[in-house]
């Protein structure tokens, strides 16, 4: 198969995908307990004014015919809001929010930025922290330092995001103050409170993240490079008298990552899709809060937007990795 013919193939796939999501997120909403039309109206909402609100969200049409409405602005626009008041949305029309009637295209643009800070400065930190710790237990197996770091990796790995968050701002936000509460001003390294402000900021959010992650990769990192110490073609590179450093790093890392490739691919998706617990934790207005205040008050347009998101990075972090594979190792290729 060409690689012209794979990447069609996948697309494809990904187009399909997407829409059963929307299909199903967009069914969750429509069937469940929560009407959108009471939440929109407010606390004080008669009858008449419940039956406004559901004409001007469009709900007073057919399940399908609204749904076709939706999927149809994804591509070229479509109009909203009550008859005689309605505006045309640019595509991708996403619709605008149930709860402060904004477009959810400004939503997603002030709300990815602080994910993508989060997401960058955790992946870094447990995949270089990973990797590094469990090539290194791998090459000292059965010594002090290979139990002293799987025993780490133990102890991370069962620590959930919630305890590892509230401990890391008891200690260094409440008790000794050494750095500052996540603020909401800050979404770049490159804005005006610099790197400093931008790396203190997020520093809590991505230590959260690697404990957890970090142990993960440790542990599969260290597993993978015994099983490919033990292959043919490292004896082969030890028998030509290649040191221990250039064995690791010419030949078993290209081919005992490959598993950790996989991982941080599918990682990377889910976190671009939302760190929830973490933004909730530490109050990042992140997509992941963002997803969950729209999903509590049922704000579908918010919702469904969020969900797409996150399934369209989840699904490209799977092409990619594949993509990465060939270049990493060339036992893909030859198969």
């Amino acid at each position: 198969m060409t690689v012209a013919a794979f990447l069609l193939r996948r697309f494809g796939a990904t187009v399909l995908l997407l829409i059963v999501i929307s299909f199903v997120t967009f069914s969750l909403f429509q069937f469940g307990p929560a009407d959108p039309a009471a939440a929109a109206c407010g606390q004080e909402c008669t009858p008449q004014r419940i039956a406004e609100a559901r004409v001007a969200l469009g709900m007073d049409k057919p399940f399908l015919t609204q749904y076709l409405t939706y999927m149809s602005g994804l591509f070229h626009g479509r109009t909203v809001g009550a008859p005689g008041a309605q505006s045309l949305c640019q595509w991708p029309c996403f619709g605008k929010s149930f709860q402060t009637n904004e477009d959810v295209t400004a939503v997603l643009e002030r709300a990815l930025p602080y994910t993508v800070s989060v997401a960058v400065g955790a992946i870094v930190l447990w995949t270089v922290a990973g990797v590094t710790l469990g090539t290194l237990a791998a090459l000292r197996k059965n010594k002090l330092t290979d139990k002293a770091i799987v025993g780490a990796a133990s102890i991370g790995v069962s620590l959930p995001i919630p305890v590892t968050g509230l401990l890391l701002l008891l200690v260094f936000v409440s008790t000794f103050d050494l750095l500052p509460f996540t603020t909401n001003a800050i979404t770049s390294p490159f804005g005006p409170a610099g790197f400093g402000g931008w790396f203190q900021n997020y520093l809590l959010p991505w230590i959260a993240l690697a404990v957890l992650f970090s142990a993960q990769y440790i542990r599969v990192t260290r597993s993978s490079m015994l099983e490919t110490f033990g292959e043919d073609f490292m004896r082969t590179a030890r028998s030509k008298g290649l040191s221990r450093t250039a064995m690791v790093v010419r030949h078993g890392a290209r081919a005992g990552l490959t598993p950790v490739v996989t991982m941080l691919g599918l990682d990377i998706g889910l976190l671009l899709g939302g760190a929830v617990l973490t933004e909730q934790i530490f109050s990042v207005p992140g997509v992941g809060f963002t997803a969950v205040r729209a999903a509590q008050a049922g704000d579908l347009p918010v919702t469904m937007a969020i969900t797409l998101l996150a399934a369209f990075f989840v699904i490209v972090a799977n092409v990619v990795v594949d993509a990465v594979y060939t270049v990493i190792d060339p036992r893909v290729r030859a198969a």
